[in-house]
């Protein structure tokens, strides 16, 4: 299955990168799967995605939990929460 990536703020930031298409492994079918493969690349993935960060995830430009299901073509977006003041 092949999805897009979008990165936004501080994360695209650590990544050097504003989005990305990939090709998923079987199995990865949920945005938190879809966010642990990511983390399995290491380095700056693992520091930029990692389950300590607080991270806010979209799923076709829906706000969603990690159980959310992804779909052939879809998107996947990753930021930060975004405070007010």
């Amino acid at each position: 299955m092949h999805i897009e990536l979008r990165f936004f703020a501080s994360v695209r930031e650590a990544l050097g990168l504003a989005s990305e298409r990939i090709e998923l492994p079987p199995g990865v079918t949920t945005v938190g799967a879809v966010r642990a493969h990511l983390v399995e690349r290491g380095g700056v993935w693992a520091q930029a995605l990692g389950q300590d960060r607080a991270l806010r995830m979209a799923f076709e430009h829906v706000m969603c939990g990690p159980e959310t299901e992804v779909r052939e073509g879809g998107e996947v977006a990753f930021f930060p929460p975004v405070t007010g003041g």
